[in-house]
């Protein structure tokens, strides 16, 4: 299976709460920049989930237009997400082909870290940026990074 991790786009600094963050300009062309980047590139995936926090709620809907896909919340990917709860979840799409992530940080590259069995700190995971594991079995240090892409180069 194809993992993509796709952190969610630039978000307003602050809001009434960390959960209503919303894009911000920069943010709508972010999304709609890595829509296009995976639709041109032929990496559309069989399944988008994401979390129900905002910001990555609008990326995920801006990406999934862009991929004729309808996201999917999924309330374990909202802000504090562990590996161990990535790796559960995963499992029923395990027999899929391509699985697209969006969510945040640090738990992307905390997750991604563990995947790849490197330190955490060894990966960093920038706005808008995409991250893609060939993952072999849903347990730790059972992928290969196949790509890492910052949104600037898109």
């Amino acid at each position: 299976m194809i993992l993509s991790f796709l952190r969610h786009a630039e978000a307003e600094p602050s809001a009434e709460s960390d959960f209503e963050r919303r894009l911000t300009t920069r943010g709508l062309a972010q999304a709609a920049k890595a829509g296009k980047f995976l639709r041109r590139a032929g990496l559309v995936p069989d399944v988008i989930l994401t979390s129900p926090v905002v910001r990555a709620l609008q990326t995920a809907r801006i990406v999934a237009n862009q991929l004729d896909r309808a996201p999917i919340e999924s309330s374990w990917l909202a802000c504090g997400m562990k590996t161990e709860t990535l790796l559960r979840e995963l499992f029923p799409h395990l027999e899929k082909s391509a699985v697209l992530l969006v969510g945040h940080e640090p738990d992307f590259s905390e997750a991604i870290g563990a995947l790849l069995g490197a330190a955490p700190q060894a990966i960093r995971i920038r706005k808008a940026s995409l991250t893609a594991l060939e993952l072999q079995e849903a347990k730790p240090a059972s992928a290969e990074l196949q790509f890492l892409i910052p949104a600037r180069l898109m």
